[in-house]
């Protein structure tokens, strides 16, 4: 009975959100939103342009940082393990990573936006 209880209130939340995502948007559009490129630039112009390598550094800091705090996600279940002496310096090592490679990208001015 339980089981069929979750089963139909995820289906009517499901639902619910889904006619809610469906009727709720604005549709006022402008030229910006009906252009098709959404990115910023002109898709009429030249499309030799140069842009900032700004943008390419701070992706891939995103995703080093991104993948790191994916390592980190399992550390609440690995805690509750029996062998604590291996997990926790292998964690703590990680997490010192992480925020020495912070630091670095700080002092850098890696993630300073102006040029």
């Amino acid at each position: 009975m339980n089981m069929a209880i979750t089963l139909l209130t995820n289906t009517f939340l499901a639902s619910l959100l889904v006619m809610i995502a469906f009727w709720l948007p604005q549709t006022n559009s402008y030229t910006e939103k009906v252009s098709p490129y959404e990115c910023g630039f002109d898709p009429l112009g030249s499309a030799r342009l140069p842009f900032s390598m700004k943008f390419f550094l701070v992706a891939i800091t995103f995703l080093l940082f991104d993948l790191e705090i994916a390592l980190l996600l399992p550390l609440p279940w690995a805690s509750q393990t029996n062998n604590l002496q291996n997990m926790l310096p292998m964690s703590l090592m990680l997490i010192s990573l992480l925020a020495l490679s912070l630091a670095y990208e700080w002092l850098q001015e890696g993630l300073e936006w102006s040029e």
